[in-house]
């Protein structure tokens, strides 16, 4: 054994029995040669490519949109039937277009009235794209669209309520000129129309009629006096027609009681006329017996319990209240 030579460690003993083996070393893997599959591989990318060029190109047209198609900026297709689509791969893009009725908040402005009242008017106007190829091509976007429709709206309205009277305004039933929103929506269309912006107004309406801060109060003032105005009007006419009436029921109940007074004498004249008809008859049975009871009756009538006669002893009426009779 050579002197300077390390003497190899033994294996430990394991204290259970067992010897500890060494590992064995792995054998290096062969390195993967690109070369033989080079086919394949850029195969694999050219199909990716294809497939993200594909997906990237396909578009879906919904039911409420326009798809506008452009070539190179210009405008080659509009699609509106629903469906899967496909553009040219960086020669076409794809934009999209509302394909519904939308609701849009003009702007409030002030006006005066026929009869010089200002008034401020809040109007909102239900529209929709019509014709996509005109809007782009004169009105550019939707926003520039809006704002054209806005300006025509406000130039109209304007107009419009100009010759009208504040009452006929705020009272649309009772306006000389028609419904004011639907001669607003027509007009409107017109000068869409003729401007060619691809857009329709379908209905164009005054949602708030307001009068300017400074004039309310003096118009409530007014408002006020009219009111009482034609309160007291209607009292007048109230108390009128009550005077009216109780003048009526006078006269009625007047005529009333004196045909009540005049059938009433006509029944005492028949009362007192069969009365006089039954005395004579009774006279004539028992002439004696009329007398006495016609004495007794006035007897009744003149004799109270304080009363003092001073008769005769010869009288009728002494004799009957002496009792002699004969």
């Amino acid at each position: 054994m050579e002197p300077n030579k390390p003497i190899p460690e033994s294996p430990k003993p394991n204290p259970w029995g067992n010897s500890k083996k060494p590992k064995k070393q792995k054998e290096p893997k062969e390195p993967i040669n690109f070369k033989k599959h080079w086919k394949l591989i850029i195969g694999a990318v050219v199909l990716l490519a294809v497939f993200l060029i594909l997906l990237t190109n396909v578009y879906v047209v919904k039911e409420n949109e326009y798809r506008v198609v452009r070539q190179f900026g210009e405008v080659v297709d509009i699609h509106d039937d629903p469906g899967i689509k496909m553009k040219i791969p960086f020669i076409q893009s794809v934009t999209s277009l509302p394909n519904y009725q939308m609701t849009y908040d003009v702007s409030e402005a002030e006006i005066n009235t026929k009869d010089k009242k200002r008034i401020i008017i809040d109007n909102y106007a239900v529209w929709e794209v019509v014709n996509p190829i005109d809007l782009i091509s004169n009105a550019g976007t939707i926003i520039n669209a809006e704002s054209r429709m806005e300006e025509f709206i406000y130039s109209v309205v304007r107009a419009e309520l100009g010759q009208l009277n504040y009452e006929e305004i705020i009272n649309d039933e009772n306006s000389s000129r028609g419904s004011v929103n639907d001669n607003v929506t027509k007009k409107v269309n017109e000068l869409l129309k003729t401007d060619k912006y691809g857009i329709q107004v379908i209905d164009v309406r005054i949602k708030r009629t307001d009068l300017p801060e400074e004039n309310e109060q003096s118009v409530y003032t007014r408002m006020i006096s009219e009111r009482d105005s034609t309160a007291q009007d209607y009292l007048s006419q109230g108390d009128a027609k009550k005077r009216e009436i109780e003048a009526q029921a006078d006269r009625e109940a007047q005529e009333l009681i004196a045909t009540a007074r005049k059938e009433a004498s006509l029944i005492q004249a028949e009362g007192e006329s069969e009365a006089a008809k039954i005395y004579n008859q009774s006279f004539s049975k028992d002439p004696d017996f009329y007398q006495l009871y016609r004495s007794l009756d006035s007897y009744t009538k003149t004799i109270g319990e304080d009363t003092v006669i001073i008769l005769p002893s010869d009288s009728p009426y002494a004799n009957i209240l002496t009792g002699n009779l004969e």
